[in-house]
């Protein structure tokens, strides 16, 4: 298994509108090959730290998904009209060796 963690740094007022987002791609996750779980996360002690949270049955998996056209379209920029959250982020990713 492979597990992939991207922490984004976002301003408070962009927010909710990036949440927004996230919450249209968890019903999409499901369809993913290979994606076992999709979790949205926000820090209680950090209130301006989100993480997305992805597991993997297998690193080749999330990397196919990386080159397809769902996760294109979910990361290929603004629409008309639409503006961008402003975020930095951290992407860590981990080989599982213990699960239960």
């Amino acid at each position: 298994m492979y597990v992939v963690m991207n922490e984004l740094k976002v301003e408070p007022d962009q927010k909710d509108h990036l949440k927004a987002r996230f919450e249209k791609s968890k019903d999409r996750m499901k369809d993913v090959h290979g994606c076992l779980e999709f979790l949205f996360l926000e820090s209680e002690e950090e209130t301006d730290t989100l993480v997305v949270y992805t597991k993997w049955e297998a690193k080749e998996d999330y990397e196919n998904w990386l080159e397809s056209d769902a996760f294109k379209k979910a990361h290929g920029g603004k629409s008309s009209g639409e503006q961008q959250p402003s975020t930095t982020n951290r992407l860590r990713s981990f080989d599982v060796v213990f699960h239960t």
